[in-house]
Order: C-alpha cells, then sequence, then structure tokens
C-alpha cells in the first residue's frame, strides 16, 4: 500500500465503527484508507448487544446493500459465518447485592429478549472486529496497521495525517479512534471538565473458570427468573458500582470458554486503586457472598485494564472536512450496553452524507452537522439514563424504578429502528431516514414526542434531589411508578407500572395485549409505532424478511 496516498475519505481506526463506515464506503465506490496506530487481535469493549443496535445493523445492511453486516445479527450466521467463538444473549439480568448477604430473590430483575426479536450477541470482539477488517478490504479499502498519527492538517481542499510512515492525504477524514483522538487533541474538542452528569471508572478482563451464577445460588434463592442468568448478560448491582459478566460460552455449540468481566465503580466511593488491580478486584467480590461463589476459582487471561474515569466528551464532533465517530467524540458507561448502538446510529447518519459529497464535491459543514446534534444527543441521554441508574444503587427500591424507565426507552428505540428500516424497503426512498433525526427530540425513542424524555427528565430530578438528601428514595420510586402508571407510551403488559413485577417477559400472550392496548388507549403515535413494529418483527420471524 506505500505506492497510494492520496484517498477520498481517511478514517482513522479499524475497530467496528471505522470497519462498518469503511466496508459501506467502499461498497459504493468512495476510496478509502483505514489507518490504526495498533494491530488485530485486540480486546474492545462492547461487547454485549441489544435489540436496538441488531435493529440498526439490519438497517445499515439494507440501506447500503451490505449483506455481511446481517451476520452480525443473526446467532447461527454469526456462528456459521463470522465466528465461533461469540455467546449468546437472551436477557438483561439484574442482581442486587448487599455486603455481606446473600443474595435476595426479591432484589432481581430480568428483561427478556423476546423470540419474536431473536437473541442477541455476546461479541467476541477481537474475532468480530478482525470479520468486518476483512470485510472491508474485500469492498477496496486499504488498511495500514501500526501507524501512528503525529498530525493533522485541514484546508479548504481536504485533510493530510503526518502518520509514523508518513503523510496520508483525503478529501475528508472519520475519526473512529476513540478515547485517545489525535483530532479531539489538535482541535481542543475535549470537554474539560467532563460535561457529563455520570462519573465512573473502569477494571476489566477476560477470565477463565466462571461458572454460571445460577450454580452459584442456593435453588431456593433463584428467583424463578424466566431464562438462566448466565444466558444473558448479567449485572451484579451493589451501591456505589455494577459488574458484568459476559459469558461467552453459554450456548452449546460454545468453542470459547472466555468470560469478559469488570467493575465500573463511583471515583467517589472507590477512589483509584494504586496497588494490584486483582487485589482490588477479590477486595470488593469478598464483600458480597454469591459474587465472590461466582469467582472463587476464576483466573484472569489478559492483563487487567484499571482506569480513571472514563466518561469525555466534546464541545463538537464536526468540523470542516472532518467528522468525530460517536466513541471518539464521548463515552458514557457500558451499563445497559448502549455503546454499539449509539455507534450505528452514527454510522447511519455519517455515511450517507460521505457517499453523497464524494459524488458532488459538498463536504460543507453544514451538510455532517445533523451527525453531531444526533450523536451527542443520544450519548447526553444515555448519561442521565445512567446516573439515574447509579443513584438508584443506593437503594434497591428507587434502582428498581429506574431500570423501567431504561427499559421503556430500549424497546421503543427497537420498534422505531424497525419501523424506519421496513419503510425503506417498501419505499426505496431514503427520506425515511429522516424520522431518526428530524424533530424536536432527535436522537430519542420518539424523536417527534417529548413524552419519553418528559419521563427521563422527572427521574433525573428525582435522583438529584435524592444526592442532595432533601428526597427519601423510596418517595423517588413512587413517583417514577406513578408516572409510568399515567404515561400513554408504557405498554402495561409489559410490567413496567407495577413494583412487584421484576421479570419483563414480552411473551406472544402479553405482545398480543399490547397491540390491543395500541389501538385502543395508547397515545397516538405511540400506538401507530407499536403496531407497526410488532407486524414487522413478526414478518421477520415468521417469513424470514426484513
Amino acid at each position: 500500500m506505500e505506492q497510494r496516498r492520496t484517498y477520498d475519505v481517511l478514517i482513522l481506526g479499524s475497530g467496528i465503527a471505522g470497519t462498518i463506515l469503511g466496508a459501506i464506503l467502499a461498497r459504493h465506490g468512495v476510496s478509502v484508507a483505514l489507518i490504526d496506530g495498533g494491530t488485530h487481535p485486540r480486546m474492545a469493549i462492547g461487547e454485549s448487544t441489544i435489540p436496538y443496535t441488531s435493529a440498526l445493523l439490519r438497517l445499515l445492511a439494507g440501506r447500503y446493500d451490505l449483506p455481511e453486516l446481517r451476520n452480525l445479527t443473526s446467532f447461527s450466521l454469526m456462528d456459521r459465518k463470522v465466528s465461533a467463538s461469540n455467546g449468546i444473549k437472551t436477557n438483561f439480568g439484574f442482581v442486587y447485592h448487599r455486603p455481606g448477604e446473600p443474595v435476595r430473590p426479591e432484589e432481581t430483575n430480568q428483561v427478556v429478549i423476546p423470540k419474536l426479536l431473536d437473541v442477541e450477541h455476546h461479541l467476541f470482539r477481537q474475532d468480530v472486529d478482525a470479520y468486518m477488517l476483512t470485510v472491508a478490504i474485500r469492498y477496496g479499502c486499504d488498511s495500514f496497521q501500526g501507524v501512528r498519527v503525529t498530525d493533522v492538517h485541514q484546508d479548504d481542499a481536504g485533510v493530510t495525517l503526518e502518520t509514523t510512515k508518513g503523510a496520508f492525504r483525503g478529501r475528508y477524514l472519520a475519526d473512529a479512534s476513540g478515547y485517545a483522538s489525535p483530532v479531539a487533541k489538535k482541535y481542543g474538542l475535549r470537554e474539560e471538565p467532563c460535561s457529563l452528569k455520570h462519573q465512573s471508572r473502569g477494571l476489566f478482563t477476560h477470565m477463565t473458570g466462571v461458572p454460571p451464577f445460577e450454580d452459584c445460588v442456593d435453588p431456593s434463592r433463584r428467583a424463578g427468573a424466566p431464562r438462566r442468568w448466565s444466558q444473558g448478560t448479567l449485572h451484579h448491582l451493589f451501591d456505589g458500582g455494577w459488574m458484568w459478566v459476559i459469558p461467552f460460552d453459554n450456548h452449546p455449540l460454545a468453542r470459547n470458554s472466555l468470560v469478559s468481566v469488570g467493575f465500573l465503580l463511583d471515583p467517589r466511593r472507590y477512589p483509584k486503586w494504586e496497588g494490584n488491580p486483582e487485589r482490588e478486584f477479590r477486595a470488593i467480590v469478598d464483600r458480597y457472598p454469591d459474587m465472590k461463589r461466582q469467582f472463587a476459582n476464576a483466573r484472569t487471561v489478559r492483563p487487567w485494564v484499571s482506569s480513571g474515569r472514563i466518561q469525555y466528551s466534546s464541545s463538537a464532533m464536526v468540523l470542516d472536512r472532518i467528522c468525530l465517530t460517536a466513541h471518539a467524540a464521548g463515552f458514557v458507561d457500558a451499563l445497559y450496553s448502549q455503546g454499539l448502538a449509539i455507534t450505528m446510529n452514527t454510522i447511519n447518519l455519517l455515511a450517507g452524507r460521505l457517499i453523497s459529497a464524494c459524488k458532488d464535491n459538498d463536504f460543507s459543514r453544514e451538510r455532517f452537522l445533523p451527525v453531531e446534534k444526533v450523536a451527542l444527543s443520544m450519548v447526553r441521554r444515555h448519561d442521565r439514563v445512567v446516573y439515574a441508574a447509579f443513584v438508584g444503587f443506593r437503594d434497591y427500591r428507587l434502582w428498581n424504578a429506574a431500570v423501567r424507565v431504561w427499559a421503556l426507552g430500549a424497546f421503543l428505540g427497537a420498534f422505531q429502528a424497525q419501523n424506519v428500516l421496513k419503510a425503506y424497503q417498501k419505499t426505496g426512498d431514503v427520506k425515511v431516514f429522516d424520522a431518526m433525526e428530524l424533530g424536536p427530540h432527535y436522537g430519542a425513542a420518539i424523536p417527534t414526542s417529548s413524552a419519553y424524555d418528559d419521563l427521563l427528565d422527572s427521574l433525573v430530578a428525582d435522583c438529584e434531589l435524592v444526592e442532595k438528601g432533601s428526597l427519601d428514595v423510596e418517595e423517588a420510586a413512587r413517583l417514577t411508578f406513578q408516572r409510568l402508571s399515567q404515561s400513554t407510551i408504557v405498554p402495561p403488559a409489559f410490567g413496567l407500572t407495577d413494583p412487584s413485577v421484576r421479570f419483563f417477559h414480552p411473551t406472544p400472550p402479553r405482545m398480543l395485549k399490547t397491540m390491543i392496548w395500541s389501538k385502543t388507549r395508547a397515545d397516538v403515535e405511540v400506538g401507530a409505532m407499536v403496531r407497526k413494529a410488532l407486524r414487522g418483527f413478526a414478518a421477520r420471524r415468521l417469513l424470514g424478511v426484513g
């Protein structure tokens, strides 16, 4: 590749964001250079998908005619065509812990992914990212690994990257390099201090010898969850933080015995540990009997990553001839597995504009500003959701209320993406994607309505009062349940309005009740969205279309 140094688009970073964007652009005749300071394979955070992520991947595959992306949305295709090292995800599991006590069955929650939506995945990212890199190269991207950027120069005609392997020139630069973004550094885009409300620091690795959590708990305390905890992303919650447990060996075809494990901790409650990370891990786990039992014989297989505060934000994503992707612009927390969804949404908004810009040579900043508007809005909305969750970790009653506001947004977001995809498949009109970026509440599950944001904003306001000591957690939880019960965008059949319902399992009878609700008692706009989405999911499941 040494002879070619000029391209339509330069992409910094060859992780999942950079390679998907690169593959889309190259598929449509855009010349692309993927430039990365590291090499593959490598561990990456963002290992758990959600229905919204998969809906967006199907949308990208259909809109940009990239069938390889569909392999990331079906477990059977993933296992056969991508990698046999991934796990399945049938649920989000949440288990609340108190120091020195076994888990209380009544303080557990599970959000089941209905079969209508298919299963989700635990992505063994070193394999998935390498797969997408080969896809991008096959479509025509040039890949430069182990190339460190030393400077960035922008002018009216394009961007020049100075690197340890010489200069590269492009008509446009997309920075998908994450936190270490040389663009953010060069142009002073990082907000100091970070403007995000939430605060957490990370401690994570891959381990082996981690048994399923259900095998570590006395049968009388297994709580009757609809799905096995080990067949989903398990969240161990406690006052001040949480731990993820993401197994890659949780199905009969498993060929990967590793489990991704990580803590995200409020640094005000758990200041940065200066000693051995393994010792810190054990010190926290040992406080909680059931957690300690699950990790009694676990062994690390990668060096621990121990970070300071992981949140970062940017004042802008779009400059002249330059755009940062989601993780280069900001990051909140791995809770709720929202990062990949924000990334895929950003790629959808950016890729179409870049393809058009390369055709008509209009790279004006104004053309790309909607990418910034929507992506930063999604980051800040996720920030508020996670902030409320961490305040809720103080007391199960408040957490039990807060998790429902997130779950509602997750369901509605998947419904919206499904409807946009179906509309595009029917009409072939790219204007249908305007629904995801227009409206006063762009980036929200319902962009044209304030209904969801009103619920979230009220929850966050109550959590701020709880932090100040001016509102009792029990009253804050009561207020949230009251608002959920009064809202016309909350399907009653899912059990989100009843604090005694801890397992949210959208079975076919509940889906039918939701369909009836959508016609009779739901907000008109949300009711129509839910009906269309349920029909679309059913068609995809039964007929294999969409």
